[in-house]
């Protein structure tokens, strides 16, 4: 997966202290204007359950003292740390692994004019991640997405009875 230098430097450090903590870092994303950007960090409980807002800002100290200790971005920034949420990012391959069977959306660096496929993941193999499209399977090496998200099916519809 496709990371910055920042954003990748930030994920290594906190991956290191993670497990001290029973949490897992889903995902570590620099976003917004360059003077005063974004440090997103999206957690999940080491075991894979969500984490409720409790837990969140209960992680948010030792993620903050991490992240000042660093000093990855010159500039201010805001820390936002939250669960994975519904839209679930994934970017190791067993997280793809976890999700088989599961919708999503995966942007790679540019394949043939195309850069967004969404699928169903059908398997891994080895650094790669296959996903089954309208009846073929298209195979994308790790290291050539530049994003991928769960796609869970919403439904806004109220329950009707015998549904």
């Amino acid at each position: 997966m496709v990371k910055t230098k920042t954003e990748q430097l930030v994920l290594d450090e906190l991956e290191k202290l993670a497990p001290e903590h029973g949490i897992d870092i889903v995902d570590v994303e620099v976003v917004g204007a360059t003077k005063a950007p974004c440090v997103r960090v999206r957690i999940e409980k080491a075991d894979g359950e969500s984490v409720n807002l409790d837990e969140v800002a209960a992680e948010s100290g030792w993620i903050s003292d991490v992240l000042d200790e660093l000093d990855p971005i010159s500039s201010s920034y805001i820390l936002e740390v939250s669960s994975a949420g519904v839209f679930r990012p994934l970017r190791r391959i067993a997280d793809f692994a976890r999700f088989v069977g599961e919708e999503c959306e995966v942007v790679t660096l540019a394949t043939e004019g195309r850069k967004k496929f969404t699928g169903t993941i059908a398997r891994t193999e080895d650094d790669a991640v296959v996903l089954g499209m309208d009846g073929e399977e298209l195979t994308f090496a790790l290291d050539d997405l530049k994003k991928a998200t769960l796609k869970p099916a919403l439904s806004f519809k109220s329950a009707q009875k015998g549904e």
